[in-house]
């Protein structure tokens, strides 16, 4: 039985969710969630999730899974991620990897230096420390145990916590662990596929997209995360989109200043997707739309290679 692998990646709002189903049902196939904000159940409607239609149409996988308190890690997606490939290719489909995330591609071709599980005791100390001493004495705690993570900008909340919650986990430095050699998630890949669409028609996708967010519920979806009352370090926090409404919710900005806010930073998210993707994923074919991409993945993948 050939058990066949296809990644489709790209940029915010360059379709890769349309490409997916659209492959999907060349080839019977069933579709792996690579976005780190798709995970989250908080996010529905300002991720963009597959919609229950799409659903409908293939097997979606990883998708919603993950509560906006957890600050959800590669490491930890990879362990998700692959006996949810395993178990596809079981069922003689093909696992279809969509996403926007290039360290989760970067754990599919070349794997990671995984860190431990984090316990949930060890992720609330983390953020009880970090409010109880604030930030600049908790870079200090970090390095004295990992002097490596120096490299971090000492604004970088969210991974200083990481580094301290892994060495009280596991009592290694994070810096150490990442120097240690991973192994690719899978043993093959038969088509990659990046879905890098003019710039122009990509920004004009973007700001209509949000538009529509926002006709959809995307204000009622962040007042629900705002009602949460969760750490303002949080990914689902900081998510473009759901940080611009937030702060409208919280009388920061007008609602017309947070859209053309999101907007905008949405398209600065894009540009540096298509920055990394571009440095780290030299070698993968790309595409100027969704069908595009599908018919060029059916392609690449459709003779057995090896």
């Amino acid at each position: 039985m050939r058990k066949r692998t296809i990644l489709i990646a790209g940029p915010t709002a360059s379709g890769k969710s349309a490409a997916a189903l659209a492959l999907a049902e060349k080839v019977g196939g069933e579709i792996v969630n690579a976005d780190a904000l798709q995970v989250y159940h908080d996010l529905t409607i300002l991720s963009a999730r597959p919609t229950a239609a799409d659903v409908a149409q293939a097997p979606h996988h990883l998708y919603g899974i993950v509560d906006g308190a957890v600050r959800y890690s590669a490491g930890e997606w990879s362990r998700a991620a692959a006996p949810a490939i395993n178990d596809i290719h079981r069922r003689g489909k093909a696992a279809i990897i969509a996403g926007g995330t290039g360290l989760y591609f970067r754990a599919l071709e070349r794997g990671l230096s995984l860190a431990p599980p984090i316990p949930d005791e060890v992720r609330a100390a983390a953020a009880e420390r970090f409010e109880s001493i604030g930030a600049d004495a908790f870079r200090a705690e970090v390095l004295a145990f990992d002097p490596g993570m120096a490299r971090l900008a000492p604004a970088d909340r969210q991974r200083h916590i990481r580094a301290w919650e892994v060495f009280k986990a596991s009592g290694a430095p994070l810096s150490e662990i990442q120097r240690r050699p991973g192994a690719p998630l899978v043993d093959r890949i038969d088509a990659k596929i990046i879905i890098d669409p003019p710039r122009a028609a990509l920004y004009a996708a973007i700001d209509a997209r949000f538009d529509r967010m926002v006709a959809d519920g995307a204000l009622a979806e962040a007042k629900a995360l705002l009602d949460r009352d969760l750490d303002r370090g949080l990914p689902v926090m900081k998510a473009v989109g759901a940080a611009e409404l937030i702060a409208y919710l919280r009388g920061v900005h007008s609602l017309d200043d947070a859209t053309l806010l999101a907007k905008q930073n949405t398209r600065r998210f894009a540009k540096r997707q298509m920055t990394w993707f571009r440095h780290q994923a030299a070698d993968w074919l790309r595409a100027a739309s969704p069908l595009e991409a599908a018919d060029a993945a059916f392609v690449a993948s459709a003779s057995p290679r090896g």
